[in-house]
């Protein structure tokens, strides 16, 4: 996969003649239509994305996988408007680029001898059909999907084949395929799809005649050419920009944003940088699943269809036990078989060994995906044109950990550096989970991937837990050094007994030190004392752990990580081109702050120096303050950040109270929701309402005062729970006392159970002569329940509304679309200001609830005249220096929709409800 050299077509052997066209050659093999095996399979699924759908790769493909991994493949049919020209149709190339071949034995693919015992002995066969040389030894052989084997006489592989053209090879692939389907009266027969593969199968299962064909596999697109259009470094954009930019182009999409291969620097051929695939009738790709179990997406450029035959990747193991109980010899003789792509087997044997196989026909202009460790196999029903990369989601990452885990074992080399990709993605996660504003929707995906319970968050804790499990191993103990921070990030180290990445730790020994070994084999290394040896790690126990917590939500956690792993990041920031999605080309494109070195918005978070009573709560705790880091940017003396209704850090801030009193200080205490966990959307009419989505399984946090001692605040866990035909129950717990807990049918009711309970805690302190109580305040309107659990807050709003990517949810999609159309005003306007929150006065001892909600700020029907209008606004701007009115402009000119301007909006509702 890192680039073997280009091999030379033989010279002399050529079926081409000095005028650049193929030689007729006679075929006496013969198609024989009423011995075909066909297999009778069910089809893959086949998705048909609209234009919208197709803006966004990962997040399609995100949107499909539930359903189509369970097929191991699928077929995308891209809308009508997708139409990229291809430059390998372009005469300069067309005629004149050459690209090497190689010979595939057909006959020989499942029916074969050892190697060993084919020397001694030749098969003898009744008659030969070859459109190339004469049998050579062979060197190695390529596949579909970008893998490749070694080659070696003791192997059976695919010899090097003749050079063509395109103009050569089609004529030559039609030529065969005329001659090999034709009649006995020498008619030409145009077979169909299913005559070809049942044809194709019994050459596969019941042989007769030598059977080779060639195949332009494993082209590197870095040196012949892509069939894509590349980005055209002329100022003036054409016509084929948009898909020279586009997600879809298998030149981009490896590195697209939220994809983990965006953190390998390496252009690995076949990985991350594509390969074609020139095929004719009968070539094939032999039953195999990608490096690293990654994903592969196959786009046909032009030409006949390719036939496909998947396994979920779930039956992997089952198919390898097949086909080692069905072809032992070969399996006996050479135990990595399947690593050399050069084995068919019959979906039917399959199938009759309970492993499900599934087809799909590819055609021109159609995308085939795979999926983790599906293996895949198929063959060309004529003259076409492909080509096939790599991509790597975030969910790909614990099928990688599989795969290199299976690598050590096999003593199998790896392509890629599994633990970098890992730590570069939560590094970008924690990134996004930092940011302050200006976020987009390639921050909130990162964002979805975290929480306890987030993808993410349990590749990083499994691969910690193996780590810690292998170190307790070790005996004697071996001490423990830091690794020099580059160590194996250009260079990649590997184990000298299994070849296993050492990116996060190695063994070393005195006695040999540019040798290392894993955490397994560091006892084999060398019969040195444990005291020679040292444990090389590039992070330390508490580290990894401030990893965890910060993916898991604790601000102080992603702060300390974020400070401590710039380099990290932006080393792996610095990609060539910086691909956006085409859905975001007005929204998504990469933030300028993200291509330097520089840190912004780190997560600023309220003090934790309050006491414990109920593991949270005591009456002689201190009360919990927001800490006074600014982002820096303000209009006219007010801290935007801090005013926020919108994202605030990693959290959202819903809502500011009064000012608290306390002996010592006077600061403004910030309700905050921290997404934990963004659940998966459920079925049902009880699952959502005209102003939210409920997915089962959303968690979040959200500081308030305690129940337990209302002086103070701490922090509550806020659930979604399945509660069966009840539909969702809503539960507010005590993050550090889960027995203090409130559920009920409604986020409304929950959060009054709660102010409720404080409000009793309260009255009974003030009925003691407890003094210093801080002024609690009440809203007539009633608690907030959907903004205490952070349902209304527009950042997670937005990712919740991406999971329900059916639109099951219909009474809230309904509401939105009136809202859309304008055909709801005044619910539209408040629903801005239902994100302020300004609690009303509560004498002491009336306690009945604390409200946390929305007041309506009442609008006198004044107007202005224009001169009246000026007369204000350079009253009130005149107070303002430069730096602020640009911003002010800014913020005007980001329409009403954006964070910064309901921001602003809230910003200014405040400030009336505080005058007033």
């Amino acid at each position: 996969l890192q680039g073997r050299p280009p091999r030379q077509a033989p010279k002399g052997e050529n079926n081409i003649d000095t005028s650049g066209s193929p030689r007729s050659r006679k075929v006496s093999a013969r198609w024989s239509p009423g011995e075909a095996c066909r297999p009778t399979l069910q089809e893959a699924p086949v998705y048909y994305p609209n234009d919208k759908e197709f803006k966004d790769p990962l997040g399609y493909i995100a949107s499909i996988r539930h359903i189509a991994q369970q097929y191991g493949i699928c077929r995308i049919v891209p809308p009508a408007s997708w139409s990229p020209l291809c430059p390998l149709r372009e005469k300069s190339v067309w005629e004149h680029a050459k690209f090497s071949t190689r010979i595939q034995q057909v006959d020989l693919l499942q029916n074969r001898e050892p190697m060993k015992r084919k020397k001694t002995r030749k098969r003898k066969r009744r008659s030969h059909s070859k459109m190339g040389s004469t049998r050579r030894q062979p060197r190695s052989q390529g596949s579909e999907s970008n893998t490749h084997s070694d080659s070696s006489d003791d192997k059976f592989g695919f010899q090097s084949g003749s050079e063509f053209t395109f103009e050569e090879f089609e004529a030559f692939a039609k030529e065969f395929k005329e001659l090999y389907f034709g009649t006995n009266d020498n008619e030409v027969w145009r077979p169909s799809i299913e005559e070809i593969e049942g044809e194709y199968w019994r050459i596969i299962e019941k042989p007769t005649d030598e059977v080779e064909v060639y195949y332009g596999a494993d082209l590197e697109t870095g040196v012949f050419g892509s069939g894509f259009p590349l980005e055209s470094s002329s100022p003036k954009a054409s016509t084929s920009d948009q898909y020279a930019t586009s997600g879809w182009n298998l030149n981009n999409l490896p590195r697209l944003p939220c994809s983990v291969l965006c953190f390998e620097e390496c252009n690995i051929s076949g990985v991350l940088v594509p390969w074609l695939y020139i095929g004719m009738c009968l070539s094939s790709f032999c039953w195999h699943v990608e490096d690293h179990h990654l994903y592969s997406l196959n786009y046909m450029h032009w030409g006949e269809p390719k036939i496909w035959y998947g396994v979920p990747g779930s039956h992997a193991s089952a198919l390898e036990d097949a086909m080692r109980e069905h072809l032992p010899d070969l399996f006996e003789e050479q135990p990595d078989l399947l690593h050399e792509l050069v084995t068919q087997l019959s979906p039917s044997v399959l199938k009759s060994e309970g492993v499900p196989v599934y087809r799909a026909v590819q055609n021109a202009g159609e995308f085939v995906l795979t999926f983790p460790r599906a293996y895949h196999s198929g063959f060309n029903c004529g003259f076409n044109c492909a080509e096939a990369v790599n991509l790597g989601p975030v969910d790909w990452l614990e099928h990688g950990l599989t795969a290199v885990e299976l690598y050590s074992k096999q003593c199998r080399k790896t392509s890629l550096s599994h633990d970098k990709l890992l730590i570069g993605a939560a590094s970008e996660a924690i990134q996004a989970l930092s940011a302050v504003k200006n976020l987009n929707k390639t921050d909130l995906r990162w964002r979805s991937y975290c929480g306890k319970d987030g993808i993410l968050t349990k590749a990083i804790k499994r691969r910690i837990e193996i780590e810690e499990e292998r170190m307790e191993q070790l005996v004697p103990p071996v001490q423990l050094q830091k690794m020099d921070k580059d160590f194996a990030l250009k260079d990649e180290q590997e184990c000298f007994s299994c070849y296993y990445d050492l990116h996060l730790s190695a063994v070393v020994c005195k006695c040999s030190p540019e040798q290392f070994s894993c955490l397994k084999h560091a006892n084999s290394m060398c019969s040195c004392e444990p005291e020679d040896k040292s444990i090389l790690v590039r992070y330390d126990k508490d580290e990894l752990n401030t990893l965890v917590q910060a993916l898991e939500g604790r601000m102080d956690a992603i702060e300390q990580w974020a400070s401590k792993n710039l380099a990290f990041r932006s080393l792996n920031r610095k990609q060539p081109n910086l691909v956006k999605l085409d859905s975001e080309r007005d929204e998504l494109e990469i933030d300028p702050s993200m291509k330097n070195d520089g840190f912004s918005g780190l997560l600023r978070e309220l003090n934790h120096n309050s006491k414990k009573h109920c593991s949270s709560c005591s009456d002689d705790a201190t009360t919990s303050y927001s800490s006074n880091h600014g982002s820096g940017k303000k209009l006219f003396g007010v801290d935007l950040s801090v005013c926020s209704p919108g994202v605030r850090q990693n959290g959202i801030l819903e809502s500011e109270k009064d000012s608290l009193s306390t002996k010592t200080s006077k600061q403004k205490l910030l309700y905050q929701v921290d997404p934990l966990s963004f659940g998966s959307i459920a079925s049902g009419k009880l699952w959502c309402n005209k102003q939210a989505i409920f997915p089962k399984g959303f968690r979040s946090r959200v500081k308030f005062f305690s129940v337990c001692n209302p002086d103070i605040t701490c922090s509550y866990i806020c659930e979604i729970l399945d509660g069966g035909l009840l539909g969702p129950l809503f539960k507010v717990s005590l993050e550090d006392c889960p027995d203090t807990n409130f559920v009920c049918s409604s986020t409304e009711k929950c959060w009054e159970m709660v102010s409720q309970r404080v409000c009793e805690e309260l009255t009974t302190k003030i009925n003691l002569g407890k003094q210093d109580l801080p002024p609690l305040q009440r809203d007539a309107e009633g608690i907030n329940g959907l903004g205490m659990f952070g349902l209304l807050s527009p950042q997670i709003v937005q990712t919740i509304e991406a999971l329900d990517v059916n639109r099951q949810c219909l009474e809230y999609w309904n509401k939105k679309q009136k809202l859309k159309d304008g055909r709801d005003v005044k619910e539209t306007s408040g629903s801005v200001e239902s994100l302020v929150s300004r609690p009303a006065t509560v004498e002491r001892g009336q306690c009945s609830g604390i409200k946390v909600g929305a007041e309506e700020v009442q609008h006198a029907n004044y107007r202005s005249s224009d001169t009246e209008l000026q007369l204000i606004l350079r009253r009130l701007l005149s107070k303002a220096d430069a730096e602020e009115l640009r911003i002010l402009h800014e913020i005007l000119c980001s329409g009403s929709t954006s964070p910064e301007w309901q921001t602003a909006f809230a910003t200014l509702t405040q400030e009336i409800q505080r005058k007033v």
